[in-house]
């Protein structure tokens, strides 16, 4: 072997040795500023810790229980209010024309679906049909209660 070849044998080992002991100094250093705890234990201040708690606090939930579902389109008196559970159902895309959803009171709109025939919409309505799920996504309404909003919202689109 030459000189040469000795030479940047020698010097590529030395090289890399000198990376190793580079990367295990940066290792321990970060093992050691990790698992300091003194910063765990620092005061903070109340203030801003509860303006923190109020930002990531829950909004709201999601109720599972079909009961409660059903009981929040029923009136304190008991009976169903087709108005209401319109409001509460379904106005969020027959209100706006989400996803071609017919606007209630459009009377272009509703003309030849109204023309169709009553057991056509309740169909749609009840079952789905394009962008719209079956019940418009409240499983918890009755097919009569579906009919009854399918209804209202034709009254008010003739």
């Amino acid at each position: 072997m030459s000189t040469k070849d000795s030479d940047f044998y020698r010097t590529l080992t030395l090289v890399l040795a000198a990376l190793g002991v580079f990367f295990v100094i940066i290792i321990i250093a970060a093992v050691m500023i990790t698992s300091n705890d003194d910063t765990a234990s620092a005061p903070t201040d109340p203030r801003i810790e509860a303006k923190t708690n109020a930002l990531i606090a829950q909004v709201g939930e999601v109720n599972t229980d079909p009961a409660a579902a059903a009981a929040s389109v029923t009136p304190a008196g008991g009976a169903f209010d087709d108005e209401s559970a319109y409001n509460g159902k379904c106005a969020s895309c027959h209100g706006s024309g989400v996803l071609g959803a017919p606007k209630v009171g459009d009377k272009a709109a509703w003309k030849d679906r109204i023309a169709a025939g009553n057991s056509s919409l309740y169909n749609n309505a009840i079952n789905g049909k394009g962008s719209m799920p079956a019940k418009g996504g409240h499983a918890s309404l009755s097919d009569d209660d579906v009919k009854a909003i399918v209804d209202y919202m034709v009254n008010k689109s003739k």
